[in-house]
């Protein structure tokens, strides 16, 4: 019996910084991600592009090379089959949503040139409007996340009216403020495994390809680091 052909797809990556594309860090386990969901999905992986970027005041496609050149590519592939969502070029495969945008506005756009995107943690058959509903609500999540960033910074003013918000002391309250509210993000896995010792947890994180707040691979320590922030806000 003929196995089944593979169908054309580009992947594409993004690291949030240049020391994050130096380093690897979370580069891995994206491209991880995309060749396993080709393999299991049937696709055969053209061309790879990697972008270095930050992540703040990056949706704009001009300002995203490697995402552009992608969707060229993409579109000078030809899909074998007719398939949901928009265009008859050959998909682009991506680990996450956020790895294209959290702005619904972004993705919006990027509907419009006619290449079909697809995340991993999705699936192959998700349509245009479920990638603008998941879109709209990583954006809710972040201003989720800024408002209890000034929420903390406002509290730490409380206990300290003498705290300059300008100061060095300022920005230490600040990083622990969004720290604490990246950890909040975690708290519902973080629950599920707390029967695990620190080792164990890191390890399972590490299978399930949850990246650590600063994008890198779980250890014990940085379990730990998670836990206790948890635990001071139980």
């Amino acid at each position: 019996m003929t196995s089944k052909a593979l169908s054309p797809a580009i992947a594409y990556c993004r690291v949030s910084t240049r020391a994050q594309g130096n380093s690897g860090l979370g580069l891995e386990a994206q491209r991880a991600a995309i060749e396993a969901f080709a393999e299991r999905e049937r696709f055969e992986i053209t061309k790879t592009f990697i972008e270095v970027q930050s992540g703040a005041g990056t949706n704009a496609l001009e300002r995203r090379p490697e995402l552009a050149a992608a969707i060229r590519a993409a579109r000078r592939l030809a899909f074998p089959v007719k398939r949901k969502g928009p265009g008859r070029g050959a998909p682009i495969i991506v680990a996450k949503l956020d790895r294209l945008s959290r702005d619904v506005h972004f993705i919006s756009g990027l509907m419009s040139h006619n290449v079909p995107f697809i995340c991993t943690d999705l699936g192959s058959d998700t349509d245009p409007f479920i990638l603008h509903l998941f879109a709209a609500l990583a954006q809710k999540e972040r201003a989720l996340i800024s408002e209890r960033t000034k929420a903390g910074l406002m509290a730490a003013r409380r206990r300290n009216p003498d705290l300059k918000l300008g100061g060095p002391n300022a920005e230490s309250e600040r990083q622990r403020a969004a720290a604490l509210a990246t950890a909040e993000k975690l708290r519902p896995v973080m629950v599920e495994l707390a029967g695990l010792s620190a080792r164990a947890c890191a390890a399972e994180l590490n299978r399930r390809k949850i990246e650590t707040p600063a994008g890198g691979r779980w250890h014990a320590v940085t379990v730990n680091r998670v836990r206790q922030r948890l635990q001071r806000t139980a």
